[in-house]
């Protein structure tokens, strides 16, 4: 951040940004990258770099952030929910063929809480039904799905450097192709889509969604440290479940699928039906005994904004609507302490009990 200062280049011009755009690619594994202003406009601009037709169907999980549905929104598509799997809260990929029309045309996956989702049955079944495959690995820093880092499959993939992630730039994002042409579409997009030659004349509309070179330093120096973020945040998930994996009636994340281990990029929970209580009581009366807690995200289809544009009126997900009510997740920051995890843990026994 010094040396970035010194140099005067702090704005959206400077060396930090190659630098960093050109380490994050190799370190998933991809071989162009674009940085932007954060991982929101990173979903927006992947969409619109596919260009599909107007009222073109985009699968999705509905157990998700709303960034996802509003990118597909946004590009003129419409999205399909698809429920999420009861043990890694992530899309479920057995469900995904019964969602595919004639109007499908791309699938938008992502990676939940430090479970990757099962990429090696998404590709499938995009190659099967040549469709377009847009990865949210917002949450999946230094994950790896098959022996393939998160980040680095279908056509597009997008990163988020907001506080809470293991990479942080304050705010920003990243976009990820092996494809020259999407590439380029996605720097014109982040610059307003300034031709190269008559700079005012625009064929297209894009966004200011640059990423400054002081947040590119910071993300350089972040990136340098990521597998120790990495480890430090698997140990505190260990930890956690030592500490909780005899409580009754809670449903913890799982250490490790067929394909990936948890990053535990944070450590959440699902109460058990048999609690008399659900995740807002649960949260409440962890907060008044001084531990912060967040919920669970709230199911696409139950969304009253996108339920007003007409969709999801019949669409029922039950796993995307039982942990949302039932889940949340208890502290999980980097900077947390072997004392701190121990307080919680004992905390949220009492809690339960």
């Amino acid at each position: 951040m010094t040396e970035c200062i010194e140099t005067g280049w702090i704005s959206s011009e400077g060396p930090f940004i190659n630098r960093f755009e050109n380490e994050f690619a190799v370190k998933v594994g991809r071989k162009y990258a674009i940085a932007v202003a954060n991982g929101s406009l990173a979903l927006d601009a992947a969409m619109m770099a596919l260009d599909l037709e107007p009222g073109s169907e985009v699968i999705m999980p509905s157990f998700t952030i709303i960034s996802c549905a509003a990118a597909i929104v946004r590009a003129g598509c419409v999205p399909v929910v698809v429920d999420a799997d009861p043990l890694t809260w992530n899309m479920d990929a057995n469900q995904i063929e019964s969602r595919i029309t004639p109007r499908t045309k791309a699938i938008m996956v992502v990676h939940i809480y430090g479970l990757p989702c099962d990429m090696d049955a998404v590709m499938a079944i995009a190659h099967k039904h040549g469709l377009r495959v847009i990865e949210d690995a917002a949450e999946a820093h230094g994950q790896v799905c098959a022996g393939q880092a998160c980040g680095s499959f279908g056509d597009l993939s997008i990163f988020s450097f907001y506080p809470n992630k293991h990479v942080t730039t304050g705010e920003g994002g990243m976009i990820l192709t092996d494809s020259v042409v999407l590439a380029d579409k996605c720097r014109g997009l982040r610059n307003l889509c300034f031709m190269p030659e008559r700079r005012f004349v625009h064929e297209a509309l894009g966004w200011n969604m640059r990423m400054t070179n002081m947040q590119a330093a910071l993300g350089v120096a972040q990136l340098e440290r990521l597998d120790e973020f990495v480890q430090r945040k698997r140990n505190m998930g260990r930890l956690y479940t030592e500490l909780l994996a005899d409580v009754p009636g809670i449903q913890l994340p799982l250490a490790a699928t067929g394909y990936a281990q948890n990053i535990y990029w944070v450590y959440g929970m699902v109460l058990d039906e048999s609690l008399n209580f659900d995740a807002k009581e649960a949260m409440r009366r962890l907060s008044e005994a001084g531990v912060g807690t967040r919920p669970f995200f709230w199911p696409m289809h139950e969304q009253p904004v996108l339920r007003r544009m007409g969709w999801f009126a019949q669409t029922h997900c039950p796993v995307a609507e039982r942990i949302a009510r039932r889940g949340f997740y208890i502290p999980s920051g980097l900077a947390l302490k072997e004392e701190q995890i121990r307080t919680v843990a004992k905390v949220v026994r009492e809690v339960i009990r």
